[in-house]
């Protein structure tokens, strides 16, 4: 974003901040200590070690390395595992494309995992009141109403997002401070000392750090959502929200260790903490912060696949723009998806404390991710390299440690994180690689060689008019380049006799929300070709960039775009446009070897769920041909026939 609106910290951009950013960290407190405590009985050891687990985990992870220094890797303002990728994809380091997507994938399984505990838990404190009351239900009905008012954009929403957290996070800070004047000496569990004894000497404790990381699992938040709040408002606001937060997880320290020895079974400690006569409204804040947690997750995993598609992870499926707000998008495939793995894990697991198991595994790999590219891009930046290695033991030691932990989750539920993130792993390679086996078997041949044969084509009357303007497609990225499929469909398959040429080349760039371009008249009035530079967030709706720059050259007297038919150029009628678009298919006549076979019937399977070629390039149908070419990646054999004589 230009001039990101982090440059400037007003009250308003505060306000935003708070319900764009923080939602999925602010509702941590609903389930974290009930995840730390599980079945044990409250002991001292615990709750000290918890609490001060969790006040590091905050201070060290998000603090330190999402707050402090990672808010600092923008590519123009906006951030993001993708946009960072995007910072230093162009090197000689091709393996960093394994922990971007791999990150990116275990993002969008963490977009599938949030909305379902946080509004489950939100919604099970209900059970306070009522222990026979059908918390599921009323989940799915959230989470279904949730989804399904996607489509009609979430601005109205969005203004009362700001407003709706910053009564939840003074809510959770009030109920904390009240807590901590009945038991202050939780506040000894500031020194990490009690961290340290936790996890050596209480049994099993490392393994506990699972569920403390649970305290942090929104961090990735505050980068993902750079380009929306910026950077100065985001540091900020964290202020107040680690301050609501950690007051919070003190006062729920303060509460258990007032009931010492006794299990908390059904009890969720962040309700207890309420008065009684708050329990009602307090239930009904907590679920609309998860509702704004979801929120936010859902429409992150819209931007995460949006720049997938645009770096080329993803099929290009269908993307709506229901506001004129740059970033507010809406991908009905993925909203659907999200969907119905959130209902199916609400069924599956049934209660937000056997959620937990399944969640925080797929964060810490994006985390992890995270990391490795940010030491990359830091080492691009010429950073002192003691200062990278370092940062690497410090972050990489809290991280791997967490991971660690966190595999204890596995047999619990912590398959299905795996399982999700593996499978859009598995697509998202899949897409990326085929797209390079293809290239490389594309043939691209020197435009000029066939220049002369396109203008006597063009005068050729003896050749029906095709068309006065025919544009082409072409992924060639040099000027004096063109794909032979393009030039045989030209001249050889049909030739396709017109006034002018146009080849139209979009060239997705690193910068979010580049909208340039280039124009080369090849051959002055008959051969014109035009480049788009197009930022990864932008929706590349070439018809309508090709219409405006047509209208620049006609403007500036470059081109004369008059119909070159007589009857209708005596009028000073518009020539007619078509678009030809080359759409690839397998061939039979492949030998591929087993492993490149498996990731084009991939990649071929992926393609017929996703848009067409023209509507993927936003190109008006009514005026596009479509020409299939088969794709030859390697030929059979030469086959041995003999003749038989009669």
């Amino acid at each position: 974003m230009e001039s990101s609106p982090g440059n400037k910290i007003k009250l308003a951009g505060l306000l935003a901040t708070l319900g764009i950013i923080f939602g999925d960290i602010g509702t941590s407190p609903l389930y974290v200590f009930k995840a730390i405590i599980g079945e044990q009985s409250i002991d001292p050891v615990l709750i000290f070690g918890g609490v001060s687990c969790i006040f590091w985990t905050l201070t060290l992870q998000t603090t330190l390395k999402y707050v402090i220094l990672i808010l600092h890797a923008d590519n123009k303002g906006e951030g993001g595992i993708f946009s960072l990728y995007a910072l230093v994809r162009h090197t000689k380091v091709k393996w960093l494309v394994w922990p971007a997507m791999i990150g990116g994938a275990a993002l969008l399984a963490d977009g599938i995992i949030t909305p379902a505990i946080s509004i489950s838990a939100a919604v099970e404190g209900l059970r306070i009141i009522n222990t026979d009351i059908p918390t599921i239900p009323i989940v799915i009905a959230i989470l279904f109403s949730l989804f399904v008012i996607q489509q009609f954009g979430t601005n109205f929403a969005g203004k009362i997002f700001g407003p709706m957290m910053l009564i939840w996070f003074s809510m959770i800070a009030a109920l904390g401070l009240a807590q901590l004047f009945s038991f202050p000496g939780i506040l000894k569990a500031l020194n990490p000392v009690y961290a340290i004894e936790l996890l050596v000497m209480y049994p099993g404790g490392f393994w506990l750090l699972g569920a403390v990381f649970l305290c942090t699992t929104g961090a990735e938040a505050l980068y993902s959502d750079l380009g929306y709040c910026g950077r100065k408002n985001i540091q900020t606001t964290w202020i107040f929200v680690k301050s609501a937060l950690v007051l919070n997880y003190f006062g729920q320290g303060a509460w258990l260790m007032q009931h010492q020895g006794k299990h908390l079974g059904p009890v969720n400690p962040f309700y207890e903490i309420m008065p009684s006569w708050w329990l009602i409204p307090g239930i009904i804040i907590a679920t609309f912060a998860a509702i704004v947690a979801s929120q936010a997750l859902i429409s992150g995993s819209f931007t995460l696949v949006n720049e997938a598609i645009r770096l080329n992870f993803w099929p290009k499926v269908k993307i709506v723009y229901p506001t004129n707000l740059r970033g507010t998008l809406y991908v009905p495939s993925v909203n659907w998806m999200l969907l119905i793995n959130c209902i199916g894990i609400v069924l599956f697991f049934r209660e937000s404390s056997q959620m937990v198991a399944a969640y925080g595994l797929a964060i810490i790999i994006t985390m992890l991710s995270t990391t490795i590219l940010l030491s990359y891009w830091l080492y691009m930046k010429r950073v002192a390299r003691p200062l990278i290695v370092l940062m690497l033991m410090v972050i990489l030691t809290v991280e791997i440690t967490f991971l660690i932990a966190n595999l204890d989750k596995y047999e619990h539920g912590g398959w299905l994180t795996v399982f999700l993130a593996s499978v859009l792993v598995m697509l998202m390679w899949a897409w990326f690689r085929a797209r390079k086996i293809k290239n490389r078997f594309t043939e691209f041949v020197k435009l000029k060689n066939y220049i002369s044969q396109m203008r006597d084509l063009s005068h050729d009357h003896s050749v029906q008019k095709y068309s006065t303007h025919l544009v082409y497609l072409t992924r060639a990225n040099h000027v004096d380049e063109i794909e032979a499929k393009i030039i045989y469909s030209m001249l050889q398959r049909q030739p396709k006799r017109a006034d002018i040429y146009w080849f139209v080349h979009v060239d997705v760039q690193d910068e979010p929300y580049t909208m340039d371009y280039r124009v080369t008249q090849i051959l002055k009035g008959n051969i014109i070709r035009i480049d788009f530079y197009i930022g990864f967030r932008v929706e590349p709706r070439v018809n309508l960039f090709f219409r405006k720059v047509v209208e620049d050259l006609v403007k500036n007297h470059e081109v004369d775009i008059s119909s070159r038919y007589t009857t209708l150029g005596n009028r000073k009628m518009i020539g007619d446009f078509r678009f030809v678009v080359m759409e690839r298919f397998l061939s039979y006549e492949n030998n591929l070897p087993f492993y490149e076979k498996i990731i084009m019937d991939i990649h071929f399977i992926l393609k017929k769920l996703s848009m067409s070629e023209p509507r993927a390039f936003g190109l008006d149908t009514s005026s596009v041909m479509l020409e299939q070419v088969p794709l030859v990646l390697k030929p059979q054999n030469e086959m041995q026939l003999k003749r038989v004589k009669d």
